[in-house]
């Protein structure tokens, strides 16, 4: 808007100097009961908009004393206002019915002064009273109607005022002024008015205004409030008689006063003039003037005590001001413009009528602004709310925690609006933000987060900055650690950024704690500082659970566990799938199956296929096959399984043959041209076999070992031949658990024990047949 408003004055002041148009809001001109009043908002740059009264003899300017003098007032609250008495000196009077005035605005626009011609004809709205006394800002007026009948008596007080009249030998008008204690000598009206006074006649009154403070004026106190008093006796002798007019202004001083339930008021005696009981008060702000009873109706109070009347004005009454100012610390000051009129009535109910304009200010009141902690934990956010504050204060800047919060206006604060001429602001965070102060509180077992808020607020057209603070604070449980987890070709790695709670928990790969120890036991890559958990498991150590095996590739699956390190509960998990690839793997369960991809590359003769191979038993052929390869799973006690049991261990072999045609029995020849053998053996502890040979179902309480042996074949015409490995392909040990059923695929090993087979016995078949001594096992075994 300043923008517009300027703009449209220098296209003035390029044009003529002067306007015959102001924007809307600009300018504001209104004809009151006595007096018309320009209003301009204060939204020109440079110094503030002046005047100038235009008549026939010139150009006066409006300032100072002379404004005082002439019936002039300017006043500057939230815009620059000018009142001018229907009596002012510059105007152009009719009858004491139509009151022209003409004046020029002077308004700074961009360091340039321009001007802007004003005029106004203005009428009463009502009639004249006999006396009328208006009691200005910066002077007093008294008009009184040009004809008068004679009182109805003469007290004896006017004898004495009329005694050194009638001495003075001349019959040019002059004045005497009176003082509280005595009667100065008169003086010529020329010599008044070059002391500050002012005499005017119309065609029906007689005006006199005096500046406030003049030589010739007193104050006094009636009932206790301070009074400014201007008596003046204009008198002309003519021969043998005198006549004489008294013109007395008295107004009250009265400054105003403030209490702490929000009034500011005023007082002025009840009697300053003459008058009877029946007086009447009309009072309003800003110069609209309404009866005692529809004011009293919106919050005024109107009080007489001890002959003086009190009136009290709402803080927030319409019509006024307040002005928010900084000085170490947020002020305010409410400002009104009181407009009031009395009606008086004396002895021959003849009709005085006083105006009072007082600029009332109360002194600098504290504003305080309140926070409120609206946070709801559920939320995990921190909802504050500033309000109260004014509708002329503006938020400038948020800093929380020492950091300015750059997008204020959307991602963190939102204005809110209230009714009553103040809005707030809600300030949300949320806790895991990074401004967000997060330490563990030892003492309450839980996350402490923390926000120092510090709000810079300005006042609107201000300099000076106010700065309010508080801080608040919201416990969390303290939440376990979860990993960020990643596949890689060889394997997976998971990332923990380490909290101030960690000590709460303990990390565990099953149900053995991590440790570093523990790490170079299984084969992870473990590092650990002080800002994070850096962990790597290689596809095929421990920890690993294997699922939808293909010759395409297998998921892999590994967990790490959270536990609460007091009570060993589980809090949380992080659960890794990812896609693997592999030439060869084995895998030996714990519920007895073997799964096995072999590389049948030269075991399957030039021309060959491997889906023409099968295990030991020739019904059990492969699941699934592609141009080198091939996929078995079967129990281990099936498909031709041979069993060694050792001291420590029990081992389960089997082969895979490639045939053309049937030779014997359970035998089948070789296609020429195959160069090797491939046998697998699953290797399980005995321990974990305790319940092997009293029940039929397999079950171990760890994985077993399996191994992929690729060996050359046999000489023909040898029995029970020795098999020398050439290379061979083992799965380690998992990590010990009694119930999950787990798979485990394979690393590479260079060597392998040699093993002797028993070719006419098989071990599957009597572990079928229910053998449950180990004198049978050691049958169907070679040791």
């Amino acid at each position: 808007m300043l923008l517009c408003y300027s703009l449209f004055f220098v296209l003035c002041a390029w044009a003529t100097g002067g306007c015959d148009l102001l924007p809307d809001g600009v300018l504001h001109i209104e004809c009151r009961d006595r007096y018309v009043m320009i209003a301009v908002k204060l939204s020109f740059t440079g110094p503030e908009p002046r005047f100038e009264a235009v008549d026939r003899t010139g150009v006066h300017s409006i300032t100072g004393q002379y404004a005082a003098k002439c019936g002039y007032s300017v006043s500057v609250v939230n815009h620059v206002e000018l009142r001018a008495s229907y009596f002012s000196c510059h105007t152009d009077i009719n009858d004491d019915k139509v009151f022209k005035f003409n004046f020029n605005l002077i308004v700074n626009v961009e360091g340039k002064e321009v001007s802007y011609a004003l005029d106004k004809t203005c009428s009463p709205s009502l009639p004249w009273s006999p006396r009328e006394v208006t009691c200005e800002t910066n002077y007093m007026e008294v008009s009184v109607r040009s004809e008068l009948t004679c009182p109805s008596g003469t007290r004896i007080d006017d004898w004495s005022t009329l005694k050194p009249v009638y001495s003075a030998v001349t019959s040019d008008w002059q004045v005497m002024f009176q003082m509280a204690e005595e009667q100065l000598p008169p003086m010529n009206l020329s010599v008044a008015r070059r002391r500050g006074y002012l005499f005017d006649l119309t065609e029906g009154r007689l005006i006199f205004r005096a500046p406030y403070g003049q030589p010739d004026s007193y104050s006094t106190e009636v009932n206790g409030v301070p009074v400014e008093v201007v008596h003046a006796t204009v008198f002309s002798r003519q021969s043998w008689f005198v006549i004489m007019v008294d013109l007395v202004t008295a107004c009250s001083m009265h400054q105003g006063s403030y209490d702490d339930d929000g009034y500011m008021t005023w007082a002025l005696p009840e009697a300053l003039y003459t008058n009877t009981d029946d007086t009447k008060i009309s009072i309003g702000l800003s110069g609209e003037l309404m009866e005692q009873p529809v004011a009293e109706q919106i919050g005024y109070a109107v009080e007489k005590h001890n002959a003086t009347v009190h009136i009290s004005i709402p803080y927030n009454a319409e019509g006024g001001y307040r002005v928010s100012f900084v000085a170490d610390g947020l002020y305010e000051l409410y400002i009104f413009n009181l407009y009031l009129a009395q009606t008086l009535l004396d002895e021959d109910r003849v009709e005085t009528v006083i105006r009072f304009h007082r600029t009332l200010v109360t002194r600098p009141l504290p504003r305080t602004l309140f926070t409120e902690n609206q946070t709801v934990l559920e939320e995990q956010m921190f909802t504050v709310y500033l309000g109260d504050v004014p509708e002329d204060v503006e938020l400038a800047a948020v800093h929380v925690n020492g950091q300015e919060l750059t997008n204020a206006s959307s991602q963190y604060i939102t204005k809110v609006v209230q009714p009553n001429n103040t809005h707030g602001y809600t300030l949300k965070v949320p806790f895991d933000d990074p401004v967000v102060i997060q330490e563990f509180s030892k003492e309450d077992a839980a996350m402490q987060h923390t926000l120092d808020i510090n709000y810079t607020l300005t006042v609107v057209d201000g300099n000076e900055p106010y700065y309010h603070t508080m801080s608040v604070m919201a416990l969390t449980d303290a939440s376990p650690p979860v990993f960020d987890a990643t596949c890689s070709d060889s394997g997976i790695s998971f990332k923990l950024d380490h909290q101030p709670s960690d000590y709460l928990w303990a990390i565990s790969i099953g149900s053995d704690e991590l440790t570093s120890e523990l790490a170079t036991q299984r084969g992870y890559i473990m590092s650990n500082d002080s800002q994070s958990l850096l962990l790597t498991v290689p596809l095929y150590t421990d920890g690993y659970e294997y699922k939808d095996i293909t010759l395409k590739g297998f998921f892999g699956t590994f967990e790490i566990v959270v536990r609460h390190r007091a009570t060993s509960e589980v809090q949380t998990s992080t659960v890794k799938t990812c896609l693997f690839t592999s030439t060869e793997l084995i895998m030996c369960s714990t519920d007895g199956v073997m799964t096995v991809v072999a590389d049948l590359t030269l075991a399957v003769p030039s021309g060959g296929t491997p889906a023409r191979t099968n295990l030991g038993d020739k019904h059990c052929g492969p699941k699934e096959v592609d141009g080198t390869r091939a996929l078995f799973s079967f129990p281990l006690n099936s498909c031709g399984s041979k069993v060694k049991l050792g001291k420590e261990n029990v081992t389960y072999q089997n082969e895979i043959f490639y045939h053309k045609e049937y030779v014997g029995t359970n035998e089948f020849a070789s296609e020429d041209g195959a160069t090797e053998r491939v046998i697998m053996q699953c290797i399980y502890p005995l321990a974990g076999l305790h319940r092997l040979f009293s029940k039929y179902k397999f079950e171990s309480d760890t994985d077993g070992v399996g191994i992929i042996i690729h060996t050359a074949p046999p000489t023909p015409g040898l029995l029970n031949p020795t098999i020398g490995p050439t290379t061979g392909l083992q799965t380690t040990r998992a990590p010990s658990r009694q119930t999950t059923q787990t798979q485990s695929t394979a690393t590479f090993l260079s060597n392998v024990r040699y093993i002797k087979v028993a070719k006419h016995h098989n071990p599957a078949s009597s572990l079928r047949k229910g053998a449950e001594t180990s004198s049978q096992i050691k049958m169907a075994i070679e040791v």
